[in-house]
C-alpha cells in the first residue's frame, strides 16, 4: 500500500492540484509574515531555531573574540594600498576564475574600469570581465545592499539589472550570474523584517575557494586612485586621455553621486572642479581563512533566500562542505515542505583540492564580523568590536588607526554612543603613563565625512551631527578620550594625535580649450559626457543601447541612438575646433603639437617629482593659471588598525556604533598576526616586528609623508598590484623604508608633525581649506569662507601673484594635515530637531 501511495504521489507531483496546494502553502507563508510585526523574535522562538542558536553560541564561545570563526594558521596574506593596485589584482584574479565567484558589496558599479586609462582598457571593465567568466561556465553570486533610495544614491536596482542583462536568454552564460539585494522594503512581503536604517556594508570577494579579497574597497565608482591622488582630469591632448569617466569623477563635498543608473552622466564639470581623491586598504588572502569568508557569504545568501526569495525559483539555496547534514542550519539552509529553487553544493570540486585545505603562508588570521538577526538571521555577534577593544587594550608601544569615522565612547555616560573602543584607548594610554612608557595613538580620519554640501547649510545637519559625536568622543568634555586621560593625571596631547589627509592639483584647462568651446559651441562638460558615452555604452547588455533599463521598445531605442549620435557629434565638433585656435593661446610653445603643461601636478608633493614652480604654463596667459589650482580633502575610507607592528585588523568596519554593535550595519574584517618576524627597531631598541603589519605601516607612512614616487597608471609589472598567488608585496627596502622603521623614533615623529604643520598652514593660507581651527563659531566660518565669494576648492585670494602661489605649493610634502580639533568648538554643531533627535541619533552614530 505504501508503495502504491508513493507511486500515486509521483504521478500527481506535477499535477494542477499539487501546484494549487503548493501555491496555497506559499501564500499562507507570505501572509504569515505580518505576524512578525508583533513577534520580532520569530527566527529564534521555535525549538529547532533555538538549537541552532545554541550551537552557534557554543562555537563562538570557544573562539577568541567570540567570533563564529576560529583563528587559523597558515594564511598567505598580501596588502593593497589604494585602488589602482587593488583593482588590478582583482581583475587578474577574476579573469582566472574557474568555478565560482562570490561578491558582496555595499555598492557595485558594473561599468567600473578595473584598469586605466579607460580608453585603452575597455577589456577590463568589471561587467566585461564578469560576462566573460559567466560565458566560460563560472557561477557568479552577487549580494548587494538594497538602499533606501531617498537616502542613498548607489542604485542597486541598476546593479541588478545591468548584471542580469549581461548574458540574455539564449546566449552563452545565461543564468550564471545571480544577484540578490537585501534588505527588502516591501511591506506586503516583509512587514515584520524591514529595516530602513541599517546597511549591508561588507566588501569582499571569494574566487573558487582558492582566493579571497577583503577590506574597505567596494567595486564601485569613486574608489580607483593612485598614490599621488589626482584631483584633475582634463587633457588638452584629447578627452580620450580621461582617467575618471562619467560617474567615476566625483566630489562628495560639492555634489553627491546622482542618477548612477545613467553611468555615463556627470554633472560635475571637470573644467571647473577637482574630484575627491580616495585612500583605501584591502587584503588578498590565500589559505584556511578563506573558508570563514565563504561561510559568511553562504549564510548571508541563504538568509536572503529565506527572507526575500524563498518562493523564487531563480534563486537556489547554497550548501557548504563542512556545514552539511546536521550542521547545514549553521549557514541558514532550510528544507521547507515545498522548496522552490535547487540545493547547490559548494565548492563544486573537492575541498581537499583547494588552497584553504593546506597551509599557504605565515599569517595567523581570524575572521570577525558584525552581524545579527536582520542581516544574517543570527543572534547578535560583535566580534569586530571585541577584537578592537582587546587588541588596543593590550598595546605596548603604539596604536595606528585609519578609518572613515571615529564615533566611540569611553563609558556609559556618552549616550547615544555605545561602543567602547574609546575606553580601550584610554586604558592603554593611562597604563602607559603609569608605567612611564613612550606610547602614541595616531589616528587618520577624513576632515569631513564624505557627504555633499556646505557644512553651514541645513542639509548638512546630519554630517555635522557625525562630526559632533566624533569630537565629543575625542576631545570635548570630561567623558571624551582627552578628558578621561587628563582626569587620570596625564596630558592627553602627549598620547593622542589626530590627522587628516589633503591633496592639491592643477586643472589643465587652457585658454585654447576655452576658445575651442566658443568656436565649436560645445562645452567641455558635453565633451566629457560624450567621451564617457563612447567608452561606457559598449554592446554588452544584450543589445547596444544607451539607457538599457528604459529602452524596451524600438521607439526608445531610436531616441537613445539619436541622443548618443548627437553627443558624439558634439565631441567631433569640439576636436575639429582645435585646428582654428589661436597659437598664442595654446600650451604648445615648443611647436610639437602637444600641450607642454602637465595634466596633473598632484605628484609634485612626492619624492623625486619636480617642484610646482617648475611646472610650465602658457607664458602668454600666466595669470590664467591661478583659477585652475584646486585642493580637496583626501578621503581615508580604509578601516585599518595596526598595533605594535605585530597585529593588524582590516575590513569594512568603521569605528562607530553602526559598524561595531553588531545589530546595526553588517560588517566583515580580518585580524592578522604574521608569525614571520623581521628585525626592526622600536623606540630605539632592537625589536621583532611581524612582516605583514610593519611593511604595511611603513608603506602607508611613506605615502602620507611623501616619501614615495608617483605611480604610473599601468600596473601590469607592479608586484604590489598582483594577486597573492603571483607574488607577495615588494616593500622596497630603500632609504625611506629604513627611515620610517621605528614608529617611535624622534626624527620620524619630527618629520611627521612638521610636515603636517607646514601642509596645514599652506592649505589655510592659499585655499582657506575647511574645516580649520580658525573656525570656532558659524560667524568665524562666514569670515573664513565667505559665501558666494570663492568656488569650492579654489584659491581664496585671486589677486595673489601666481609665482607666490607656486612657491607656497612647493612647501607641501605628502598629504598629512592636522585634524582641526577646535573646529566649531564654540558653536552648537547639531541642534536637536527634525533631522537630529532621539529617533534618528543612531543613524549618525
Amino acid at each position: 500500500m505504501a508503495n502504491m501511495m508513493n507511486s500515486l504521489k509521483d504521478k500527481f507531483k506535477d499535477a494542477n492540484l499539487r501546484d494549487a496546494k503548493v501555491h496555497a502553502s506559499h501564500m499562507k507563508s507570505s501572509i504569515g509574515k505580518f505576524a512578525n510585526v508583533i513577534n520580532p523574535n520569530h527566527r529564534h522562538d521555535e525549538e529547532h531555531e533555538q538549537r541552532t542558536d545554541a550551537k552557534r553560541n557554543t562555537i563562538a564561545e570557544s573562539h577568541r573574540f567570540q567570533s563564529f570563526a576560529p583563528a587559523r594558521d597558515g594564511n598567505k596574506i598580501k596588502w593593497y594600498v589604494d585602488g589602482r593596485d587593488y583593482f588590478h589584482a582583482v581583475s587578474v584574479a577574476l579573469e582566472r576564475a574557474k568555478e565560482t565567484i562570490y561578491i558582496e558589496d555595499w555598492w557595485l558599479s558594473p561599468e567600473l574600469f578595473l584598469r586605466r586609462p579607460p580608453e585603452q582598457q575597455q577589456y577590463w571593465r568589471l561587467d566585461q570581465v564578469l560576462k566573460r567568466r559567466a560565458e566560460a561556465g563560472v557561477k557568479i553570486y552577487v549580494l548587494v545592499y538594497k538602499e533606501v533610495e531617498a537616502a542613498v544614491s548607489c542604485n542597486s536596482n541598476h546593479t541588478k539589472t545591468a548584471l542580469r542583462a549581461l548574458c540574455p536568454e539564449g546566449t552563452p552564460g545565461h543564468g550564471n550570474i545571480t544577484v540578490m539585494r537585501h534588505p527588502d522594503h516591501n511591506i506586503l512581503e516583509n512587514a515584520g523584517d524591514m529595516t530602513f536604517y541599517w546597511a549591508h556594508h561588507e566588501k569582499f570577494i571569494v574566487i573558487d575557494f582558492n582566493l579571497a579579497f577583503i577590506g574597505g574597497l567596494d567595486l564601485c565608482f569613486g574608489r580607483w586612485d593612485t598614490k599621488q591622488h589626482p584631483l584633475a582630469d582634463v587633457s588638452p591632448a584629447g578627452v580620450n586621455n580621461t582617467i575618471f569617466p562619467g560617474q567615476d569623477f566625483n566630489n562628495n563635498r560639492i555634489m553627491d553621486f546622482k542618477g548612477v543608473s545613467d553611468w555615463a552622466n556627470n554633472e560635475l564639470s571637470k573644467s571647473e572642479y577637482g574630484r575627491m581623491p580616495w585612500h583605501d586598504v584591502a587584503m588578498g588572502v590565500i589559505g584556511p581563512s578563506i573558508y570563514d569568508i565563504a561561510e559568511h557569504f553562504v549564510l548571508r545568501w541563504n538568509h536572503c533566500k529565506r527572507d526575500k526569495y524563498k518562493r523564487d525559483a531563480r534563486f537556489d539555496w547554497l550548501t557548504l562542505e563542512g556545514r552539511h547534514g546536521e550542521d547545514e542550519d549553521l549557514v541558514g539552509v532550510q528544507r521547507p515542505k515545498h522548496p522552490v529553487g535547487e540545493y547547490v553544493h559548494h565548492p563544486k570540486t573537492a575541498m581537499s583540492s583547494k588552497t584553504l585545505s593546506h597551509p599557504q603562508g605565515s599569517v595567523h588570521a581570524q575572521i570577525v564580523r558584525s552581524s545579527a538577526d536582520w542581516s544574517s538571521g543570527i543572534l547578535v555577534e560583535h566580534s569586530i568590536q571585541n577584537a578592537y577593544k582587546e587588541i588596543i587594550s593590550n598595546a605596548q608601544h603604539f596604536v595606528y588607526i585609519e578609518n572613515q569615522f571615529f564615533v566611540t565612547a569611553t563609558g556609559d555616560q556618552q549616550a547615544p554612543v555605545h561602543n567602547r573602543i574609546g575606553e580601550a584607548i584610554v586604558e592603554a594610554c593611562v597604563r602607559a603613563g603609569k608605567e612611564g612608557r613612550k606610547f602614541r595613538v595616531i589616528i587618520v580620519l577624513p576632515s569631513v565625512p564624505g557627504f555633499a554640501g556646505d557644512l553651514r547649510s541645513d542639509a548638512a545637519m546630519g554630517t555635522r551631527a557625525i562630526m559632533d559625536y566624533q569630537y565629543k568622543g575625542l576631545n570635548r568634555g570630561e567623558n571624551s578620550i582627552f578628558g578621561k586621560i587628563k582626569a587620570a593625571g596625564f596630558n592627553p596631547e602627549e598620547y593622542i594625535f589626530v590627522f587628516n589627509l589633503r591633496s592639491f592639483d592643477r586643472i589643465n584647462f587652457t585658454a585654447a580649450m576655452k576658445e575651442q568651446e566658443q568656436k565649436s559651441g560645445v562645452s567641455y562638460s558635453e565633451v566629457q559626457r560624450a567621451m564617457a558615452e563612447e567608452i561606457m555604452s559598449t554592446a554588452i547588455h544584450g543589445v547596444d543601447k544607451k539607457f538599457h533599463e528604459d529602452s524596451d521598445d524600438e521607439e526608445n531605442m531610436d531616441k537613445n541612438t539619436n541622443a548618443r549620435d548627437t553627443m558624439l557629434d558634439k565631441k567631433r565638433k569640439f576636436e575639429e575646433a582645435a585646428k582654428d585656435v589661436s597659437i598664442e593661446k595654446t600650451n604648445d610653445w615648443d611647436g610639437d603639437a602637444i600641450a607642454d603643461s602637465s595634466d596633473n601636478i598632484c605628484q609634485d608633493c612626492l619624492e623625486g617629482a619636480r617642484n610646482v614652480t617648475d611646472e610650465t604654463w602658457n607664458p602668454n596667459h600666466p595669470e590664467g593659471e591661478k583659477e585652475n589650482f584646486v585642493q580637496e580633502e583626501l578621503y581615508p575610507h580604509d578601516k585599518l588598525l595596526i598595533v605594535d607592528d605585530r597585529i593588524a585588523v582590516c575590513g569594512s568596519s568603521n569605528i562607530n556604533d553602526r559598524s561595531q554593535l553588531g545589530y546595526h550595519d553588517s560588517e566583515l574584517s580580518i585580524v592578522m598576526e604574521d608569525t614571520k618576524l623581521i628585525n626592526s627597531t622600536m623606540n630605539g631598541q632592537p625589536y621583532q616586528a611581524s612582516e605583514l603589519a610593519t611593511t604595511l605601516r611603513r608603506m602607508l607612512w611613506k605615502e602620507h609623508l611623501g616619501l614615495i614616487s608617483p605611480q604610473p597608471l599601468e600596473a601590469t609589472e607592479d608586484p604590489n598590484a598582483q594577486p597573492p598567488d603571483d607574488c607577495m608585496n615588494n616593500y622596497e627596502e630603500d632609504e625611506a623604508y629604513q627611515f620610517v622603521e621605528d614608529p617611535l623614533n624622534d626624527k620620524v615623529w619630527d618629520m611627521w608633525t612638521s610636515r603636517a604643520t607646514q601642509n596645514t598652514e599652506v592649505f589655510r593660507h592659499l585655499f582657506h581649506a575647511d574645516p580649520d581651527n580658525a573656525i570656532r563659531t558659524f560667524e568665524d566660518y562666514d569670515r573664513f569662507c565667505p559665501k558666494g565669494v570663492m568656488k569650492q576648492g579654489h584659491l581664496y585670494d585671486p589677486y595673489m601673484p601666481v609665482a607666490d602661489v607656486k612657491k607656497n605649493l612647493d612647501k607641501i610634502k605628502g598629504h598629512l594635515v592636522w585634524m582641526p580639533l577646535d573646529f566649531l568648538c564654540d558653536a552648537e554643531m547639531a541642534e536637536k530637531g527634525l533631522q537630529v533627535n532621539s529617533y534618528t541619533e543612531s543613524i549618525y552614530t
